[in-house]
């Protein structure tokens, strides 16, 4: 079988299993974060999931990788699978989804926790200006949700994530300065502004969504 070959035939079983499921293109893409465009090019035979979207696609239909790499004809005479108990679990893939948030607010939590530990220590030391630790939390909480994300090639939101890590060490730098060396450099800000309008900028041309894993 070639390439080519392949490629339809995975291509035809996810347009078929998709529109068995009652999902559109767009319905389909966001549940694997990917864009619609992507499905298409799936649909269309113009390019091929890799090892790990075939996993989930499969997951996703309730089915398994080889009904996806098989002709149409071949599954039809393929056994059925058993049928399956009245309190089925969840479906792995919205377990899998469930779990990232859980993991994204502990994250979060433990960044803010170990930034109260920080700020107690150095309150009980009388060490000054140590509120500044909240501050300097608030860009490194959206570095960890950032660095998770990009893991998990979770692309929605990022560019809020991006604009909250420069505005957050923008602000802590001003805050640095303002305190320990009386110089009141609101003028940084400025750069903020272009940056966000280079991030803006930058999503706008290359939108994360579209972007194929």
């Amino acid at each position: 079988m070639t390439n080519e070959e392949l490629k339809s035939r995975v291509g035809s079983n996810i347009a078929r299993l998709r529109r068995e499921a009652g999902l559109t293109q767009a319905d389909l893409a966001e549940k694997l974060n990917y864009s619609d465009k992507a499905v298409s090019k799936w649909e269309r035979a113009e390019s091929m999931p890799d090892l790990l979207t075939l996993v989930q696609l499969a997951e996703q239909f309730g089915t398994d990788v080889n009904q996806l790499l098989t002709s149409e004809d071949a599954s039809a005479n393929a056994p059925a699978p058993e049928e399956a108990p009245a309190e089925a679990e969840p479906a792995p893939q919205s377990r899998r989804i469930a779990d990232k948030g859980v993991i994204q607010k502990l994250s979060s939590v433990l960044v803010w926790f170990v930034a109260l530990f920080v700020y107690t220590m150095l309150d009980s030391f009388h060490v000054p200006y140590g509120w500044l630790t909240f501050f300097f939390a608030i860009p490194i909480n959206a570095i960890v949700l950032l660095s998770l994300r990009a893991a998990w090639h979770m692309h929605k939101w990022n560019n809020v994530l991006i604009s909250l890590i420069m505005w957050g060490s923008l602000l802590c730098i001003y805050l640095l300065f303002l305190i320990t060396v009386r110089v009141n450099m609101w003028r940084i800000f400025l750069l903020g502004l272009l940056g966000q309008i280079g991030i803006e900028v930058l999503f706008r041309m290359f939108p994360p969504e579209s972007e194929e894993k």
